[in-house]
């Protein structure tokens, strides 16, 4: 129960998403109407391009705003470019969204494939490959973030969750004790590194972190469970 109580979703980073609300969806509006009107100053067959694009993803957004993720694809499809990161990684997010594991898996993959030293893509594609239950895939591209980014502790929380998930406490340890080097009085990382010693029978070690992390979060219910099993 200790692991599914943590509040951070191994699986999901607003970060990495595309959904778009309120201030920042008029601000790419109102961003996408003036491109559109001036053209950027570019040659007139790029803008009129670039326009086209333009206004797939207005319309993509404002589809998504209101629910209708199929017409949001449909939208950039009718001017999709297999060459476009831009184009594939956010086909990726949608049809994710849709529930089209495959279709996903396959944009990111376009797109990993035309950015390979960027992490948006890769941090996309392992929502559907979790959601496919392809945990191998998974792992390699937290591994591979990690290549590119040595100290991304969204990638270390995750594989941490991935490991304690497996019950291999001592590969969890590893990237839980990372991420508490970089962020001492983060609570999902005290608390996941102590239910992790715990686990490992450093009990001294567990109640000192279970200390930790109620000191940031004082009604953290999963700190709490392990605190009182340390009397």
């Amino acid at each position: 129960m200790d692991f599914l109580t943590t509040r951070r979703n191994a699986f999901s980073s607003r970060r990495f998403k595309f959904h778009l609300s309120g201030k920042r969806l008029r601000g790419l509006l109102i961003l996408a109407a003036l491109l559109l009107q001036t053209g950027v100053g570019a040659p007139a067959g790029f803008a009129q391009d670039y326009s086209k694009i333009i206004s797939a993803f207005q319309n993509s957004y404002l589809h998504e705003a209101a629910g209708d993720l199929s017409a949001a694809i449909t939208d950039l499809k009718n001017a999709y470019d297999e060459d476009s990161y831009e184009i594939n990684l956010r086909l990726g997010w949608l049809s994710y969204s849709l529930g089209l594991f495959s279709d996903a898996q396959s944009y990111y993959n376009k797109a990993i494939l035309l950015k390979p030293f960027g992490v948006e893509a890769r941090f996309g594609i392992v929502l559907p490959q979790s959601a496919m239950g392809n945990w191998t895939s998974v792992i390699s591209q937290y591994e591979k973030i990690l290549e590119i980014m040595p100290n991304n502790s969204t990638a270390m929380h995750r594989l941490g969750l991935i490991y304690y998930g497996k019950n291999e406490y001592a590969k969890a340890e590893r990237y839980f004790e990372k991420v508490v080097n970089l962020y001492p009085f983060d609570y999902d990382a005290l608390v996941m590194l102590a239910w992790t010693n715990y686990r490992l029978k450093k009990y001294r070690e567990a109640k000192i972190l279970f200390n930790k992390a109620l000191m940031n979060t004082p009604s953290g219910v999963s700190a709490m469970e392990g605190q009182e099993l340390m009397k």
